[in-house]
Parts: structure tokens; C-alpha cells; sequence
């Protein structure tokens, strides 16, 4: 946001939600002494505070949080200030259940959870921000409080809302959008099924049907939805300007799991970018989803620093299977987000609840208390951080770039697709998992993003893409840069209308193929290329139209037709690959590795160490090397400089035990 206030923390900061309306006041000393003894310096306060602080309809007591927020300064830790909305209290939701969410099959969900309130409600909102102006005037001035906090998550379970009201802001929004029901009907294709609308006034949100829905519906519902909480967003802000110049923001979710809203779109509007990411067993490699998230939260920064407001020390509540956290892996996850460019590391939480749902969440002060190992890593990682807090300001270096759209995860996970079996976040990760497995750093950046300072850029499944989008990539490989492009992509534009005369649609002339039919196959079915590589899950019946045939199809339904394409730029500097089928991990990568080569591109890792991540942050003066070994065995690697996590000096070769993180300032006369 331009000219927006800047936050400003002395080194990386390390913090953590606490909720002391869970605990009697005679706790709250011992524990603000407890986290200046772990290092814990920036502390998010009145996260879920609403019922505490209006406990009745216009009655308010701050007698709690003033003496809390009092207790921070005089500790000299600074606070995350929560505005209090992300739940109602139980008399709101009881005086007005108009303000309850609805799901898309009509039944309302009740209170008894969480944000228990439809993006729409004017009630809510008006509630809401009364609220925020009573926190806003009380606090907007306060010596502690160091950011502002908006809501929580905000969409992690309320972003879709299917009731009248927020059918009437959908038409709204439909009507700012297209403005004559003609033009709406076109972008909808309306004239399929007999859906053709003669008014505003007759359209519903995307409520189940008998059948599969009107797919362009649904995904303007889900911009309209993403747009509706920004806009909730922005208003809390706008109040929160009237008191305060202290910098805004509100923690995104950028994780596997969620995928509501656009924060591409978001953004602009945040003084500073925070993420929540928790580590997600449910995943082949956990790790390795960490360390997209970190990549394209970076992103999301414009490539500067970020917030990580939200992790765990160990388990969470809400999978399956709720893991310990090895030991150790606490402080590899965290130093793993700082080498991808946060600059403060936050928990949830700092006490381990007794009661409710989150009960059985890890903290960092655990239900075992302060004599566990648990304890004693929180309180090492405090000091890691310490030692690494001249590494502020530098950026990570990258020369390849993802390109990563929200518009297209919702399009290309429709309900009428080739098949169910391929998704998209599942393409995005194969690509970021493959350069990581190569040694590779990758920026994740927007469809349209300016791509000049990159060598290599991978666009897995770009479903959905603008003209304008399309034309960017195009612009890069004809001034010399490489792309690979995978399977799925450019099929349709930005109003889900298939591009006519042949996939993949908008790079057809940039990739010099021409796609005739999708040929997916059944899961569990091999497909096998003539050069031995092995795939799954699709084919296509492509024709090359100037491209150069690398692989083909040795059988399966496209036997003989080209599965890897290269097509050259006219100086043939430029180079637009293009694969045809989802590889295998080894097969994609050896494919990357050409690619990567082809480009001028230089990993930072090396592939004789498969498990060491690698990561440099730098500016024009100074250079940090992060080394993060998720293997079980020691690794060498040659560098020269002083280690920050050990403080011994690095004279040519430095060891990274199995586990562990190792930071090099570089020594740069060298």
C-alpha cells in the first residue's frame, strides 16, 4: 500500500497469541516473565476478545486488556493488537441469527464454533465496527501496540455464504462487473441448459443443484466472495486509520488446504504481509509444502520481507493425525520461513489451553510446563533468532519464477472436468517440489507479473489465463528467457470460455504445438514415453506445428503423439517447453534440470544432497547462505564465512548435522 505505515522491529522478531481471558490474572506476571526468559518480543493480544470486551450489547470493559497490554510494555514487548472481531459473542448471534452463515445446500450453521457470521451481514458488520472504533480510540496510541490485528483467518471457515443477503450483494457485484444483463449472460453462456437471464433481480449464488452448476456462477462467486471479506477488511481498516498510524495487516492462510480467497487481490491493501502456515501431515512431504508456502507468501510480499503469525511447536488439533513435531523440527520449520524471507516467527500459542477445541494444541509454554524438552527448544530458538537478526533487510535470491493463480486453482477444479483425478494445486506443488529437489530457489509470482529477472519460468496448469497474461510469458521467451508449461494450461480465459482451435488455447503459437483431445487415463495406469520415462494420470493427442518433439507417447490412449516439446524463439535465444503429461518426481526432474541448464539458471543446492535445502538472502553489501538439512545425515558443502547459529567461523567447508539449520555470513572478499 503506498504511503502506508511501515512495521518496524529491532532484528526478527519472535512471538506468539496469547489469550489471558483463559487464565486467571494471578498467571499473567509469571507469564509475561516466562516469555522474556524464551525471547518472545512481539505478542498478538484480543485475537478472540469480543465476548470479554462487550459482554452485553454496548457494555464495555477494557479493565482486562489494559492491564495485559500494561504488563507487555513494562517487559518491553511490543503488540500485535487484535481488533476483536473474528466471532461473535453468543448475545449477537442470539438477538440476531440473521447474521449466521448459510451453506450451499440452504441449512444454516449455528454458533458453538467459530466465525459463526455471513461475510454480507450488514448486522454484523455494524456490530463489528463499533467494536474496532471502541478498540481503535482506546489503544490507537498506546506505546505497545506496534501492529494492528483485523479479525482472524479471516474466511477460514465463512468465506462462501449462500443466504439471501449475500445473494443480493452477489447481484451487486454482478452488476458492477458486467452491467447489462446481456453482457453477464455472454461471460456465463447462459444459452446452455436455458439459462438465460433477463434480470439482475433472478440470479441466486451457486446453490446445489441436481446437476453440475453454471461453471463461470461459480467462479464469480467465489471472486465475489473473496472480494465481499476484502472489502469487510478494508472497512475495519478505514476505522482503525481514524485512531492509529500504526501499520495493518491480517493473517492470510496461504496453506494446501484453503483456497477461498485471492490474496493476489488482497495484497496491496496490507501494510505488511502475515501468513498462518501449519505443518500438514496429510501431505506426501510436509516439507516440501512449507517450503511453496513460504515461496509464494514472499511473493505476496513483492519479494520483501513478511510475518509469520501463526505456526505450531509441535501438533495441532484439526488433522486426522495429529504429530509430535520431531525434535528439532520446531526450529527447522521456523528457519526455514526466515531463509524464504519472514522476519518475524509467531506461534499460536504461547499457553496450551485447558479447555475447548484447542485444547490438545501444542504451545510454547506445554500443559507439561516449563521442565520439557519442548520448552527448552522454544527457548534455544529465541536465541537462534537473536543471533540472526542482522540478516534483516536482505532478500532471497532467485533467478526462476512459478507462476501461481487462485482464478485458475477454482477454474480447473471444477465439477465438469477431463478428470477428477487431476487437481491443480497438486501440478503446482510436483513443479515447486521438482527445482527444490533441484537446488533451485523459486519466487512464486502472479499470472502477469513482470518476469525480466528471471532466467526460468514454470507455469504448472495454468488453466485460466488473461490475453494480457499469456502475452507476458510470450514477451519473455522472445527476449531470450526460458518457460516450461505443463499439461491443462491456457485453456480457457478469464471468463472460463474455452479458446477455440485446439489446446492448450493461449500458448499455442508460443509452444508451436496444437492439442486436438485430452486423453486422461484411469488412476493407477502407467503411461510409458519412448525414452523410458514414466507418467500417470494423462495424455493428449498433441500435433507439433514448428516445435521440436523431445519425447513421445509409447502407449496409452496418445501412443506416438508428442509428450515434451521445445519450441525455439526465432533467434532461437528464447525457449518455450511443454509437457504433455504429469511425470514422475525423477522424470520431471531431469526435464527441469534440462530446462534449468537451458536457461542459465543456477541452483543454489546441489543434488548430491537431496535432503539440504539452500537458500541465500543478500543485498549490495552483505550475503547469508541458509543450509537446512532435512536429512538424517550430516552433510559438507563448501562455504566461507561465520556460522550465526554456532558463532564459529567457516573456513572453506561447513557441516550441517542431520536436522539442523546453519546460517553463513558469507565472507564476500573471497
Amino acid at each position: 500500500m503506498s504511503n502506508a505505515p511501515t512495521f518496524n522491529h529491532d532484528g526478527i522478531a519472535y512471538g506468539c497469541d496469547y489469550n489471558p481471558e483463559q487464565w486467571d490474572r494471578s498467571l499473567w506476571r509469571e507469564d509475561v516473565a516466562l516469555m522474556r526468559e524464551a525471547g518472545v518480543d512481539l505478542v498478538a493480544l484480543n485475537i478472540f476478545g469480543w465476548s470479554h470486551l462487550e459482554p452485553r450489547p454496548g457494555e464495555f470493559d477494557f479493565s482486562g486488556l489494559d492491564e495485559i497490554l500494561d504488563l507487555l510494555h513494562e517487559a518491553g514487548i511490543r503488540v500485535n493488537l487484535g481488533t476483536g472481531t473474528a466471532s461473535a459473542p453468543p448475545w449477537l448471534t442470539f438477538r440476531h441469527p440473521e447474521i449466521l452463515p448459510e451453506a450451499e445446500d440452504g441449512t444454516t450453521r449455528f454458533p458453538g464454533g467459530r466465525q459463526a457470521w455471513c461475510p454480507s451481514s450488514t448486522v454484523f458488520r455494524r456490530h463489528a465496527l463499533a467494536l474496532v472504533e471502541q478498540v481503535g480510540a482506546r489503544y490507537g496510541s498506546h506505546p505497545a501496540v506496534a501492529l494492528w490485528h483485523v479479525s482472524n483467518e479471516l474466511g477460514c471457515h465463512n468465506a462462501l455464504c449462500y443466504d439471501d443477503e449475500s445473494a443480493e450483494a452477489f447481484r451487486r457485484w454482478l452488476q458492477a462487473r458486467y452491467v447489462t444483463i446481456e453482457r453477464l449472460n455472454a461471460a456465463w453462456g447462459t444459452s446452455f441448459w436455458s439459462q438465460q437471464y433477463s434480470d439482475f433481480a433472478e440470479i441466486l449464488p451457486p446453490r446445489l443443484t441436481l446437476s453440475s452448476r453454471n461453471p463461470g456462477q461459480v467462479i464469480d462467486f467465489q471472486r465475489f466472495s473473496s472480494d465481499e471479506l476484502l472489502g469487510y477488511y478494508r472497512a475495519e481498516l478505514e476505522v482503525l486509520r481514524r485512531h492509529s498510524d500504526v501499520p495493518v495487516t491480517t493473517n492470510f492462510m496461504v496453506t494446501a488446504h484453503i483456497r477461498n480467497l485471492d490474496y493476489w487481490r488482497w495484497a496491496p491493501d496490507m501494510d505488511v504481509i502475515a501468513n498462518d502456515h501449519y505443518l500438514d501431515n496429510r501431505l506426501a512431504d510436509p516439507a516440501a509444502e512449507l517450503s511453496f508456502a513460504s515461496d509464494l507468501t514472499r511473493g505476496l510480499a513483492d519479494g520483501g520481507a513478511w510475518l509469520l503469525m501463526e505456526q505450531s511447536t509441535g501438533a495441532v488439533n484439526w488433522q486426522p493425525h495429529n504429530l509430535a513435531k520431531a525434535p528439532g523440527e520446531m526450529t527447522r520449520n521456523s528457519l526455514t520461513h526466515v531463509a524464504k524471507g519472514a522476519e518475524a516467527v509467531c506461534f499460536f500459542q504461547w499457553r496450551a489451553s485447558l479447555q475447548g477445541s484447542e485444547k490438545f494444541h501444542s504451545a510454547l509454554l506445554p500443559h507439561a510446563g516449563t521442565d520439557t524438552d519442548l520448552w527448552r527448544e522454544v527457548v534455544a530458538l529465541g536465541g537462534i533468532l537473536d543471533s540472526l537478526d542482522e540478516i534483516t533487510g536482505t532478500r532471497v535470491q532467485a533467478d526462476v519464477a512459478l507462476i501461481f493463480s487462485w482464478e485458475s486453482w477454482w477454474a480447473a477444479d471444477g465439477e465438469s472436468r477431463p478428470s477428477q483425478h487431476v487437481d491443480y494445486l497438486s501440478q503446482v506443488h510436483a513443479a515447486h517440489s521438482s527445482l527444490r529437489r533441484l537446488g533451485h530457489t523459486v519466487d512464486v509470482v502472479r499470472p502477469g507479473a513482470d518476469l525480466s529477472a528471471y532466467r526460468l519460468v514454470v507455469v504448472p496448469a495454468l488453466y485460466l489465463v488473461r490475453d494480457s497474461e499469456a502475452a507476458v510469458i510470450a514477451e519473455f521467451v522472445g527476449n531470450g528467457g526460458h518457460a516450461v508449461i505443463t499439461f491443462f494450461s491456457g485453456i480457457t480465459d478469464e471468463e472460463d470460455r474455452v479458446r477455440p482451435g485446439g489446446y492448450p488455447g493461449a500458448f499455442r503459437t508460443l509452444l508451436g504445438i496444437t492439442v486436438e483431445e485430452f486423453a486422461p487415463v484411469l488412476p493407477g495406469q502407467a503411461l510409458r514415453l519412448t525414452s523410458g520415462k514414466a507418467a500417470t494420470a494423462w495424455s493428449e493427442r498433441t500435433r507439433a506445428r514448428g516445435a521440436e518433439v523431445l519425447d513421445t507417447f509409447a502407449d496409452g490412449p496418445s501412443a506416438g503423439r508428442p509428450a515434451i516439446t521445445r519450441h525455439r524463439s526465432g533467434d532461437g535465444a528464447g525457449a518455450a517447453w511443454y509437457l504433455a503429461t504429469h511425470l514422475d518426481p525423477e522424470d520431471l526432474d531431469e526435464v527441469l534440470r534440462d530446462a534449468a541448464r537451458g536457461a542459465g539458471a543456477v541452483p543454489q543446492g546441489d543434488e548430491r544432497h537431496p535432503g539440504l535445502e539452500v537458500i541465500r538472502r543478500a543485498d549490495d553489501e552483505r550475503s547469508y547462505l541458509f543450509l537446512i538439512n532435512h536429512s538424517t545425515q550430516d552433510v559438507e558443502l563448501p562455504a566461507t564465512g561465520h556460522e550465526l547459529v554456532t558463532g564459529a567461523p567457516v573456513d572453506s567447508i561447513a557441516t550441517v548435522p542431520a536436522g539442523a539449520v546453519r546460517v553463513i555470513r558469507e565472507d564476500l572478499s573471497r
